[in-house]
């Protein structure tokens, strides 16, 4: 059986930590920064960590 392929989409978009967590980055930082606050910019430019049910899926992906 030939090995699993890495998502080449998933690879892009998330980052595995130390500890084994999912980090990804905050939904909405591409455009239309003059209508956000500030205040929300930073909040969204952050890396969010995904829920356990979400970075199960996403560790498949990544084949690990």
């Amino acid at each position: 059986m030939p090995k699993q392929k890495t998502h080449s989409g998933a690879k892009k978009r998330f980052k595995i930590t130390g500890s084994g967590k999912v980090k990804k980055q905050g939904a909405g930082m591409r455009h239309n920064f003059e209508h956000k606050s500030s205040r929300v910019t930073r909040r969204l430019n952050q890396d969010v960590v995904l829920a356990p049910q979400d970075a199960k899926v996403i560790k498949r992906l990544l084949g690990k």
